[in-house]
């Protein structure tokens, strides 16, 4: 049986399930996706990688700014759908919404629910210190992310896991577990589970304030904020009034005052053990190795980065 669904999702994030979709026997009848925003140096309107995959294969691409409206709920109506697919949207979707397709809504989300709840359960579950995460496929209610789970899958966590590395592995594992479960869903053979009241934590959005680096953070703390905030939006320090962002580096067994540069290498102290930077990125420069940035950036040791 093939499904009638429609799809949303914004983000590169959404990618790889659209594709499956599209090269599956489902039939894709429309995208919703976020309107065009402005970007780039010229700050001219860019459509989302999911608008742009649509209209290379002919769907449908609807962007409103809301679906609370009566007119735009009764357009979903009216698609007569089985189900709608939701992976990173953007948009709360409204009761009517939910309501409308014969299956409801089914979301793909990027943790091992109800650990991580909320809008940035990538970056959270690398910052604390996770070791695993996964992906849930979670049938759609009005509370956030508080949805019955139709399936889950895990991957672990390393000591070198960046949010870039994990964004497209539990992408790519979003896209394979959905088929799945919509092959059960046919069927009648999916079995919703209810999440569990204990484990329950919120993955707030990354303020840009808290990727500044506090040397008197551990070593391991720090580490985490750098691997947990890469690529975007970066965490970083100041260095002789200049903000530098760090991309890459390793807690070492040295020990210092915390920011103290302990030696030629930029191993910083702090409040357990050292941080060793190997890549940072000066504003509006290309990524370097330490011994490059230290050609051009003059840091003596024994100073103290605040």
């Amino acid at each position: 049986m093939s499904l009638r669904l429609a799809f949303m999702g914004t983000p590169d994030f959404s990618l790889p399930t659209l594709k499956s979709l599209i090269e599956s026997k489902h039939e894709v009848a429309v995208v919703y996706t976020q309107p065009p925003r402005p970007a780039g140096r010229g700050k001219k309107l860019q459509k989302s990688p999911i608008h742009k995959l649509a209209e290379q294969h002919g769907i449908e691409v609807r962007t409103p700014t809301s679906l609370k409206s009566e007119a735009e709920q009764q357009a979903f109506a009216e698609l007569n759908l089985d189900i709608c697919i939701v992976v990173a949207y953007g948009l709360i979707l409204p009761k009517a919404i939910l309501d409308a397709p014969r299956m409801g809504a089914v979301n793909i989300h990027a943790s091992l629910l109800p650990r991580w709840r909320g809008a940035a359960p990538i970056h959270r579950a690398i910052m604390a210190g996770d070791n695993k995460t996964g992906i849930a496929i979670m049938q759609m209610d009005v509370g956030l992310d508080t949805g019955d789970v139709l399936a889950m899958a895990d991957t672990p966590i390393t000591n070198t896991t960046t949010t870039q590395k994990l964004h497209d592995t539990l992408a790519d594992m979003g896209a394979g577990l959905l088929l799945t479960v919509l092959g059960f869903m046919e069927l009648g053979m999916a079995k919703p589970t209810p999440q569990d009241s204990d484990g329950i934590t919120y993955a707030e959005k990354i303020d840009k304030a808290e990727a500044r680096i506090n040397w008197q953070d551990s070593a391991q703390e720090i580490d985490r904020k750098v691997r947990g905030l890469y690529p975007f939006p970066g965490a970083w320090c100041e260095i002789n009034g200049e903000r530098i962002k760090i991309l890459k580096g390793t807690p070492v067994e040295q020990h210092g005052s915390a920011g103290e540069v302990l030696d030629s290498e930029l191993t910083i102290g702090c409040g357990e053990q050292a941080f060793k930077v190997e890549t940072a990125q000066r504003a509006g420069k290309k990524p370097m190795q330490t011994d490059e940035l230290l050609r051009g950036l003059v840091i003596t040791k024994g100073e103290v980065l605040k």
